[in-house]
């Protein structure tokens, strides 16, 4: 039973039991007080009629005609004339106590006794006997029935009174309790939240102590969190630039040519500063540093100024060596003129850095799945030609337009919109093992039959148009649909990534959840991703995500995620279950001690917050071991599948 209830029945029990005290002290005291009233009328009634007896001179015909008068007014239950030795010498006796509107239970529950008032009657000196006079009790139980009514009445209103004031007291107990309750619910689902301490004392002990247990790993969690992003800097960025290193740029071009639900095709742009080590004679080491430095840092401000086309994959820029830096762009336009734009945009800077700072830039354009070392060599070649045409030249490789290319977003939108209402989609099944090798779920990104006459698409190839067409949250609940079905079939737990566009749209969770609902059991084994970006830029639309499906049973978490976890600042009140580790982080663990640093710092701290870790994209066995051994829960990617 719960605390209000108990509180709301002590209540109600205290309220009844002073209501039956109170009635019942009165009911016997209003009865003795009507008695003793009826004692002395009685009394007085007796010495009165003994009186008027007393004055016939013993006529018994006078005497009979006083008894009978006074009987016949109808107050008396009985009158009775006695001779001196005890003998009944005249005796009126009503037929009936009449008790009116009173009821018979109240009568039996209080009994008022009417007790005999006694007189002497006397001839002069000569004692003629004695009367006895016993008067009506039903006027007494009428008096006293109403004055119960009126009583009763008014305890009922004081009841309800004592209940409106009952309900205003629970209610302001209630309000802090529920707040307490909620906090230790969000402890429960991994939400570490802090309440106004309440002004009942002992429940703002309570407060003050959940309340310090948050903040403490709030603390806790700050400081690994700061210790993780200097792992990140140290194993992934260059410390000159603070960009990514040759390593990590790699991994990331790496994980965007493979990952199903990336862009398919973009251009790779190289920047190399001509001439380096004539500028490291001539201004000295500090102001080489402060050159590349001030490059990298309008070569950041241009990669944010390129939009983003709402799938997480973003622009991505590294530092390859001394003089070589790296952009990472989704396909927007031609290459040759994305290389342009970064000429024109590094050429006013280079003019107001000290010493003669000149640069050229080559760009490739790129598909997915083509090898990373063969675009590399590509571009290497590109930039070669550059820079043998001298200072700020620009040369460029384009690709071939992939053949599947439509025109028109009116016949995109027509043909995706068409594709999910004929469900001409597939999920694949990619295992997730833990370290037993025992299944966690099948990864299951959405392949769309675009074309009836063609095999199924990737999602990186239709995904950027149902991005443009805002379609994507319907591709996403037709994922989620497929999902549960598949789950209701063979029972095994699936995941499976939603798009941050679905999340943005405010009719998508209400949707989902209406979805979810329909199929709880299978909804218990579904395993929701959404990138990491999303959590970093929006994250009260994953908190508020978390909040409506976990009492469905679905599990949410982050995908392609440790680039800037650190920067969540309420990660630990977001409700999310698991991070996956992006393949551009797992991946070359087992090669490189401050990788693996950071991975065992990242899953130390998520593990704090009672998240499970897992690696996605792992490629090579050497890594998986290395990725146990840093303590991930899970991995996935061709190392498993092989």
């Amino acid at each position: 039973m719960s605390l209000i209830r108990q509180v709301w029945l002590l209540l109600l029990g205290m309220v009844l039991l002073s209501f039956l005290g109170s009635f019942g002290v009165w009911v016997m005291s209003a009865r003795g007080y009507l008695e003793t009233e009826l004692r002395l009328k009685n009394s007085d009634n007796a010495q009165s009629l003994a009186l008027t007896v007393s004055q016939q001179h013993g006529d018994p015909a006078l005497i009979e005609l006083v008894i009978a008068a006074q009987f016949d007014t109808g107050y008396y239950r009985s009158i009775r004339l006695r001779t001196v030795d005890g003998r009944t010498l005249m005796e009126r006796v009503a037929a009936v106590d009449s008790l009116g509107d009173v009821p018979a239970w109240f009568v039996r529950m209080a009994p008022i006794e009417s007790h005999p008032g006694v007189a002497q009657v006397s001839d002069g000196w000569r004692a003629l006997g004695t009367i006895e006079v016993v008067s009506q009790s039903s006027f007494a139980y009428a008096q006293l029935w109403r004055g119960a009514l009126h009583t009763a009445a008014w305890l009922v209103f004081s009841g309800l009174i004592a209940g409106l004031l009952g309900s205003f007291g629970v209610r302001f107990i209630k309000r802090p309790l529920r707040a307490t309750i909620e906090q230790a619910q969000a402890l429960v689902e991994r939400r570490f939240v802090t309440v106004p301490e309440p002004s009942v004392p002992e429940l703002a002990r309570l407060s003050r102590a959940m309340n310090a247990v948050v903040l403490r790993l709030k603390a806790v969690f700050e400081d690994q969190a700061a210790q993780v992003e200097q792992l990140r800097l140290q194993a992934h960025c260059d410390p000159v630039t603070g960009l990514a290193n040759r390593r990590h740029f790699l991994g990331q071009f790496g994980a965007a040519l493979a990952r199903e639900d990336g862009v398919r095709a973009g251009s790779l742009l190289l920047v190399r500063v001509m001439h380096l080590q004539h500028l490291n004679r001539d201004v000295g080491h500090h102001g080489t540093d402060h050159i590349l430095q001030a490059l990298a840092a309008h070569l950041g401000a241009f990669v944010r100024d390129v939009p983003d086309h709402g799938d997480g994959t973003a622009a991505a820029l590294g530092r390859l060596n001394g003089a070589d830096f790296a952009l990472l762009m989704p396909h927007n336009g031609s290459v040759r003129a994305q290389a342009q734009a970064v000429s024109d945009y590094l050429r006013p800077t280079c003019a107001g850095l000290a010493g003669p700072v000149e640069l050229v830039v080559a760009g490739v354009g790129w598909q997915r799945g083509v090898a990373v070392h063969t675009l590399m060599a590509v571009a290497d070649e590109t930039l070669a030609r550059a820079e043998s045409r001298g200072a700020f030249a620009v040369e460029a490789a384009e690709e071939p337009v992939t053949p599947h290319a439509m025109q028109g977003e009116d016949e995109w939108r027509q043909r995706i919109s068409q594709a999910v209402a004929e469900r001409r989609a597939r999920l694949m099944s990619f295992p997730l093992v833990d370290r037993a090798g025992k299944l966690v779920h099948f990864e299951c990104p959405l392949r769309l039959q675009i074309d009836p006459d063609n095999g199924y698409d990737e999602a990186a190839y239709w995904l950027p148009l149902a991005l443009r067409t805002r379609l994507t949250a319907s591709t996403d609940e037709l994922a989620v649909s497929m999902a549960l079905e598949q789950i209701a079939a063979d029972g095994q737990a699936r995941g499976v990534n939603v798009s941050p566009a679905s999340l943005l749209n405010s009719s998508f969770v209400p949707r989902l959840t209406v979805l979810l609902e329909r199929a709880p059991a299978a909804a218990a084994a579904l395993w929701l991703e959404v990138p990491e970006s999303v959590a970093v830029e929006r994250f009260e639309v994953v908190r508020d995500m978390c909040r409506q499906l976990r009492p469905l049973g679905v599990r949410v978490g982050l995908e392609h995620a440790g680039e800037r976890l650190a920067r969540i600042e309420h990660l630990f009140e977001s409700g999310l279950d698991y991070v996956k580790l992006d393949a551009a982080i797992a991946n070359g663990v087992s090669e490189d001690d401050a990788r693996a640093a950071h991975v065992r710092g990242t899953a130390t701290m998520l593990h704090g917050l009672g998240l499970q870790v897992y690696a996605e994209g792992v490629t090579l066995g050497s890594d998986a071991d290395a990725l146990w051994a840093c303590g991930v829960d899970g991995i996935t990617g061709p190392v498993v599948a092989s």
